[in-house]
């Protein structure tokens, strides 16, 4: 009996000391040290602009227990460390946080023992960790599990949504360490998506979503219409958020020449400005209705103008002419041609939408200021992702996809390129015109300093983020690309290098878009 023993505590110990037993202990000792740093003191001294956030100061540790923000977040990943396939996204995320707020303690002067222990904790998690391999297949349920399930999904999502909106609170006067909690914030969201994703439940919940496309649909508007009923439900970001919605439709628009038809537009936000001020002109004398078609329909028409020379020049020169065109329209529109444009004066006095006497600007029952513009903004979005997505799968659509690959081998097969390019073109550019018309109207006043080139190029990005000739892709890309800038501004000096920091760590680990198709 004892040189059985004997044995098996050999065994034991050569278990533990070879490279497997040690990829077993570390990620565990990683996720008890996350935990651990999460519970310690993060910021040794009150900082003068007050206690650091969520009981992080050391003053506060007669009661260490009592944790929230990104203490809490960091205990939830210190969890989820221990699932096997979890263990590197995990770490990614606990890197992020901890690199962010000892980054911004250092920088206030204060020193942190949670945030090296929690740094080495990461570390633990990350080094020993290899590729999870392919995730699993999950069956896919009945009706009376699917639709619970569904539910279950979009709520998440609606929360997810509304807790990136208000990580960090609105403003550097109200929270001063507003920018490390939205970076944090970022961190924890990025490893419970990648955890997920990991396990499979993304692709799993899209082919669900896609055999009960209907009732997803109806669930996913109903929960983008209760986002002013969460911690986001303010007048500050239902503005945001409904000028979010007008580049998100002007975005899909892009995606159908861009993406769809593969014709390269850097001068497409002309058409969200020609949209605007046909509008703006319009909004005395005629309803809203009707001055918001008249801008859509003369923004189609000029898209059919500018699209005709793609009969002619494609690649490299076709985003030369449509760089002119909208050179060409910002430079017509500051020296006010015809008198339509307002110059350096733009159009003001622009009267906010009326619905039965009511202001969209002005507050409806309990919902705050700006929510009838935000559900304006959600329909026009739906919308144009339902003329995306009946144009992507028909008979025009295909064309596009075929054009987009070899326009010579799609002419070649039958495929009347010429008209299919100029389609692409009024079909985006009408809803450019549409969005324009509200953009209008939502702001009040529009000038020709809106439609600047670097306007162009934000909604390419958000095309090419998103993921080229998805549906959900560019309204994914549009959030993204103007809810970071508004975020960050809590970092003035590092805003735009963050911001760029962020774009490039996305096209290396996500090179075909965060939707991909």
């Amino acid at each position: 009996m004892t040189l059985e023993m004997s044995q098996a505590h050999d065994l034991a110990s050569r278990a533990e000391s070879s490279p497997r037993g040690r990829r077993e202990i570390l990620p565990v000792a990683g996720a008890v040290l996350v935990v651990a740093g999460a519970l310690l003191p993060w910021a040794s001294v009150v900082l003068p602009a007050g206690p650091y956030p969520d009981r992080a100061t050391l003053q506060f540790f007669d009661a260490p227990y009592l944790v929230t923000g990104f203490r809490l977040h960091l205990i939830l990943l210190g969890l989820m460390a221990l699932l096997p396939r979890a263990r590197r996204p995990v770490g990614t995320g606990v890197l992020v946080i901890a690199l962010v707020h000892t980054a911004f303690l250092t920088g206030l002067g204060a020193l942190s023992v949670g945030g090296p222990i929690t740094l080495a904790a990461g570390a633990l998690l990350v080094w020993p960790g290899r590729a999870a391999g392919k995730a699993p297949q999950w069956r896919l349920p009945g009706r009376a599990v699917a639709w619970p399930v569904l539910l279950a999904a979009f709520a998440a999502l609606l929360w997810l949504v509304s807790a990136t909106l208000t990580a960090g609170g609105q403003s550097r006067a109200t929270n001063p360490y507003g920018g490390a909690e939205f970076l944090a914030f970022c961190g924890f969201g990025l490893a419970l998506v990648r955890t997920l994703s990991a396990y499979g439940v993304p692709a799993w919940l899209a082919t669900l979503t896609e055999r009960h496309r209907h009732f997803s649909v109806t669930v996913l508007l109903a929960c983008a219409m209760l986002l002013p009923l969460t911690e986001a439900g303010t007048g500050y970001w239902m503005t945001v958020a409904s000028t979010i919605g007008v580049y998100a439709a002007t975005a899909i628009g892009l995606n159908i020449v861009v993406g769809l038809a593969g014709l390269l537009d850097l001068g497409y936000v002309a058409f969200l400005g020609i949209g605007a001020f046909t509008a703006a002109n319009l909004a005395h004398t005629l309803p809203f209705p009707v001055a918001a078609l008249a801008g859509a329909a003369t923004a189609g028409f000029l898209g059919v103008i500018v699209g005709a020379p793609t009969l002619r020049v494609r690649g490299d020169y076709l985003a030369i002419v449509t760089l002119a065109f909208g050179e060409i329209f910002f430079r017509a529109a500051q020296n006010d041609i015809g008198g339509l444009t307002g110059g350096a004066d733009s159009i003001p006095g622009i009267p906010p939408i009326t619905l039965f006497g009511h202001a969209f600007d002005q507050p409806v029952g309990g919902l705050p200021a700006g929510f009838l513009y935000y559900a304006l903004a959600v329909l026009m979005v739906a919308a144009a992702m339902g003329v995306l997505a009946n144009l992507k799968h028909s008979r025009t659509g295909r064309a596009w996809l075929a054009i987009s690959q070899d326009e010579d081998t799609a002419r070649a097969m039958g495929v009347h390129t010429g008209r299919a390019k100029i389609l692409a073109f009024l079909v985006g550019a009408t809803l450019a015109g549409l969005a324009g018309a509200i953009f209008a109207h939502k702001l009040g006043t529009v000038g020709y300093e809106s439609f600047d080139f670097s306007e162009s190029v934000t909604l390419l990005a958000a095309v090419v983020l998103g993921g080229m000739g998805t549906i959900p892709g560019a309204v994914v890309g549009a959030s993204l690309l103007f809810v970071l800038p508004e975020k960050l501004r809590e970092f003035s000096d590092y805003r735009l290098m963050l911001f760029g920091l962020a774009l490039i760590l996305i096209m290396r680990f996500r090179p075909k878009g965060l939707v991909s198709s």
